[in-house]
């Protein structure tokens, strides 16, 4: 009786029972779809975060490799100016060095110059003494003297010097060049004695001694050479040369035109630094040593 009573006061019905499952699902429904709701949208904002983000590393990268390769532009630039800084230094040196080329070239210029114009005061001196020593000689036409740009230059005719055939001086030609030997003496100058001949060949007797216009112009050049040498002009200074008949001043037609090519040619050569020899390229027939005949 009372378990009965029981029974109706608490069971509950079926129907009930079934209302209540549905609406606890219902409840479970709505509270499942409410956590999922706030699931999604952080879930979305993490992904925004995470693209910002992305595109954020993106443009640091890119900047990145913007500025290496501005670093490595730089780098070249610098490298480039250094190159040039050297090349500078090196052209600055060659310009310091060239400088004191030009420096000491144009001393030495100066002192040449130097040189030189004492020469020419020297040489004029000498020019200015001879012409007076040698004053009735040149009157007469047997003597020429000529101021040169190198020195000077005396031609003195055979005829005074020399008898025919002969190359011994003679007493006249030997008191003239003792004249001009006293004027030459006090000078440092090279002394180059040329012998010239007309185009007469050498024949009869005096072939034997002399072959040919080489030797006999050679010979009368050395004769005159000594005589200087004995005047006391230093022989270091004295070069004897033989052109014969290859530089005639005058046709060899007539008699009067060879008698002008016979001569000897004294020249005065500034060359204080050798002047033991003659300038190269001075003779271009044959030299004879100073001793020879």
């Amino acid at each position: 009786m009372h378990w009965r009573s029981l029974s109706k006061r608490h069971l509950v019905r079926p129907d009930c029972a079934r209302a209540g499952v549905r609406l606890c699902g219902s409840l479970v429904l709505l509270g499942v779809g409410g956590l999922g709701c706030v699931g999604l949208g952080s879930h979305q904002e993490v992904v925004g975060e995470r693209d910002a983000l992305v595109e954020r590393l993106q443009l640091l990268e890119a900047s990145n490799a913007s500025l290496s390769a501005e670093r490595v532009s730089l780098l070249e630039s610098l490298e480039d100016i250094r190159e040039e800084r050297t090349a500078l230094d090196r052209n600055v040196q060659q310009l310091h060095k060239q400088e004191a080329e030009l420096t000491s070239s144009l001393l030495a210029r100066e002192t040449e110059l130097t040189r030189q114009n004492v020469e020419v005061v020297r040489l004029r001196d000498t020019y200015k003494a001879l012409v007076e020593d040698l004053e009735s000689e040149l009157a007469a036409g047997q003597i020429a003297i000529q101021e040169l740009r190198e020195g000077l230059q005396v031609h003195i005719a055979d005829e005074i010097l020399f008898a025919s055939g002969s190359a011994r001086l003679g007493t006249q030609g030997a008191q003239i060049l003792l004249k001009v030997a006293g004027q030459l003496a006090k000078l440092p100058h090279a002394i180059e004695v040329a012998g010239h001949t007309d185009n007469l060949p050498i024949t009869g007797v005096l072939a034997r001694r002399y072959p040919s216009n080489w030797e006999l112009a050679g010979a009368r050049a050395a004769s005159v050479v000594r005589l200087f040498e004995r005047a006391g002009v230093d022989p270091s200074r004295l070069v004897v040369v033989s052109h014969a008949s290859t530089r005639p001043i005058a046709s060899n037609d007539t008699p009067e035109d060879r008698s002008r090519n016979r001569r000897i040619e004294i020249h005065l050569k500034p060359n204080p630094s050798a002047p033991a020899t003659g300038p190269a390229g001075s003779s271009q027939g044959q030299e004879t040593p100073a001793g020879g005949s």
